[in-house]
């Protein structure tokens, strides 16, 4: 079946912005790290995948997701001036490459990924997410898989498709929105269930399911 590569533009900057030494800049002392990165990774995602079809997401600021839990995302660090002045230079890139950039007001790039890997999923189209961020391991399924991409100095670049997930999580891939549910998430500021740990989410969802399952029983 053909394919098509979805890439996390911000997510894939910060990976590339922190994973490179900041000595990277042009002759003018413009910083690069993050352009640097982020081509390498679109280059090497474009040689191993081999798509028929790729687009890019970015973030546009606050979400619906604000206005509904004002804490959300509260507590995280103001994205670094040196990355913030790369991404004008990443979406050119982007468009050199003449890859299609969606966003949406009031919606996150995972939104916008996720609905197209689940439209292209539905016409037959295998879906690549290339991103940073493990909520898209959610969408998992049988036309979807994740290419995620670790952050530090030495990223590592693995293919979770669903038995994977079940392999490191224990769970099916619709299963993790309710074990973040009952964890929490401290980079979003989302609280959990007081008490609640990982292993104790993981045992009690293979349990009951889901967390309707817990209040049933």
């Amino acid at each position: 079946m053909p394919k098509l590569v979805l890439l996390d533009g911000h997510s894939l900057a910060f990976r590339a912005f922190f994973g490179l030494p900041p000595e990277m800049t042009t002759s003018r002392g413009e910083m690069t790290n993050a352009v640097y990165g982020f081509a390498s990774m679109l280059l090497a995602v474009l040689k191993e995948e081999q798509p028929e079809y790729i687009a890019v997401a970015f973030d546009t600021g606050p979400t619906f997701r604000h206005k509904e839990f004002s804490e959300y995302k509260s507590t995280r660090a103001r994205m670094p001036d040196e990355l913030r002045a790369q991404i004008p230079r990443i979406r050119e890139l982007v468009n050199a490459f003449n890859i299609p950039i969606y966003e949406i007001t009031d919606f996150e790039a995972d939104d916008l990924l996720g609905t197209l890997a689940r439209q292209s999923a539905e016409q037959q189209v295998n879906a690549v997410l290339c991103s940073g961020d493990r909520d898209l391991f959610q969408l998992v399924g049988p036309r979807i898989v994740v290419r995620y991409t670790s952050g530090g100095p030495h990223p590592k670049t693995i293919i979770y498709d669903e038995a994977t997930l079940r392999a490191r999580y224990g769970l099916a891939p619709a299963q993790l929105v309710d074990h973040k549910a009952l964890i929490g998430d401290k980079s979003d500021n989302i609280p959990g269930v007081p008490g609640i740990g990982e292993k104790t989410a993981t045992q009690l969802l293979q349990q009951f399911g889901s967390v309707e399952g817990l209040y049933e029983h």
